[in-house]
């Protein structure tokens, strides 16, 4: 069967982009069960599907069936996708981290004109099963994952699969990728070098740690992890098989294990792997962490190490966040990772639930305090699945009328509690965490101003500084209101 596997374009993030590694191991799962595949990012492309759905025909070898992967923030794009595809012949699978949480959505009206299957949870056999099954010209069944409809009825799998053995899993279909056109890997911060050919890998899927801002609903709370063995030799590929000028570790926690992570350090050495350089895209566990794992990242080629540190308030991390460290623990990694000699980046979250001035210029200050060469100030957002959207739907009311007023870089209020919670003053803190941060501070600022891309991409540096430091006229919380369950709009609970 002919396939295109496709990512909505990430409206919502900056101009920088990394590739969508999850399509790539559904590409090389199909391709290796013998159908032809390819992949379709919206956020590199410079024409439409249709340009592909097009070409295809034009050759007489039209595609059948498109696959569409989609987080929160880009579930309206893969829906006004999947309509685009049906319109044009195409079976419609909808798949990721959105449909895991809510995979009835997208079957219901007013979409269940045009998606025809979604999937929740790891799906790759799942998928290559669907796809089998259609081709032969048989009636899908239930299968781990799967839900269509049947007339009226909705068919529906009560599993949510999670693969155990990850060695068994071909290795993503990066040769798939248009490379040349991915410039980061990491949309929020600058990168390494903009004209780089970035790839990323994933060593593990899970995590244990109950956060409760994060969602982690395709991966889940079980955390398994590849061989070393297996991820050298992907490793190895991408350098010597790909041309990779720089690397992106994607795990939720790749350093859950510390041996083990030791051990793939170790590992890339003695494959002299350590000349490209690499960086830890997401923030790791400081807890799992200790001088000697900084050294061996640094003598493998990482460069830059991310850390979730979140809040600068000990009761907020252990009563709200759940976060499973304290600021010792945080203030001890950074320490040891500048050590290392190598670049920190730190995330925090402005607005979580119990939020207040005080704990939100905690957190400001804890940022000033470890100065990492990058700081990420994020407002937190609710997202469906999380143990926060419950906290709220149950004390609270969200901000939101569609489900991009759920993208992290957009500068809003997304919520508020019925509690002592001001909306207004979570957007005045964050802005003012960049300005201290970045402007208020000569060294940071001439730092900016030495970086290169700031002058080569201009629109994009003025839209930052907007974004960050000036904001959009009259920008403030807006009405409340609710946003069920089932993705309908609903008064907000009165008190």
């Amino acid at each position: 069967m002919r396939i295109i596997l496709a990512s909505p374009e990430a409206k919502v993030w900056s101009a920088r982009k990394h590739i969508p590694l999850g399509i790539g191991y559904l590409a090389a799962v199909l391709r290796e069960g013998g159908h032809e595949v390819i992949i379709f990012d919206a956020a590199v492309e410079d024409v439409g599907i249709g340009y592909y759905l097009d070409m295809a025909e034009d050759q007489g070898r039209p595609y059948q069936l498109i696959g569409i992967s989609a987080t929160t923030p880009l579930i309206e794009e893969a829906w006004e996708m999947a309509a685009y595809a049906k319109k044009r012949g195409l079976t419609t699978v909808l798949g990721g981290p959105h449909l895991t949480i809510m995979p009835f959505e997208s079957l219901r009206e007013p979409h269940r004109d045009y998606v025809d299957y979604v999937f929740k949870g790891e799906a790759e056999y799942s998928f290559l099963h669907l796809v089998n099954t259609l081709e032969a010209g048989r009636r899908p069944d239930v299968m781990p994952g799967i839900h269509f409809r049947n007339g009226e009825e909705i068919i529906s799998s009560p599993e949510s699969p999670m693969i155990p053995e990850l060695d068994a899993l071909p290795f993503p279909a990066h040769d798939l990728f248009k490379i040349d056109r991915y410039t980061n890997l990491q949309p929020l911060t600058d990168g390494l070098d903009r004209n780089a050919r970035s790839f990323t890998i994933l060593t593990s899927r899970g995590c244990p740690y109950k956060c409760t801002f994060c969602s982690k609903p395709v991966t889940g709370d079980t955390w398994r992890a590849r061989s070393v063995e297996d991820v050298v030799q992907e490793w190895k590929w991408l350098v010597k098989g790909l041309g990779a000028t720089e690397i992106g570790l994607t795990d939720d926690i790749w350093n859950l294990k510390l041996p083990r992570a030791k051990e793939l350090c170790r590992r890339l050495i003695e494959e002299g792997l350590n000349t490209v350089p690499w960086v830890t895209v997401h923030g790791m566990k400081v807890n799992h962490t200790d001088p000697e794992l900084f050294q061996l990242m640094k003598a493998a080629g990482c460069k830059r190490v991310g850390f979730g540190v979140e809040n600068g308030d000990e009761t907020m991390l252990r009563n709200v966040i759940r976060k499973g460290q304290t600021i010792d623990m945080v203030r001890e990694a950074f320490k040891n990772a500048k050590a290392a000699d190598l670049q920190t980046m730190g995330f925090f979250i402005y607005g979580m639930p119990g939020d207040t001035e005080e704990t939100m210029e905690k957190t400001t200050q804890l940022a000033l305090e470890l100065d990492p060469k990058l700081a990420n100030f994020l407002l937190a957002a609710p997202f469906p699945g999380t143990v926060m959207y419950d906290m709220i739907q149950d004390g609270g009311d969200i901000f939101a009328d569609k489900w991009s007023d759920y993208a992290i870089h957009e500068q809003k209020a997304r919520f508020t509690m019925h509690t002592d919670y001001d909306p207004d003053l979570v957007l005045r803190k964050w802005r003012e965490a960049y300005r201290r941060f970045y402007l208020y501070r000569p060294e940071r600022v001439w730092e900016k101003m030495t970086f290169k891309e700031n002058w080569t991409n201009l629109p994009n540096t003025l839209t930052q500084v907007r974004r960050f430091f000036i904001g959009n006229k009259g920008q403030g919380a807006p009405k409340a209101h609710a946003t069920g369950h089932d993705g309908e709009r609903r008064e907000p609970a009165r008190t």
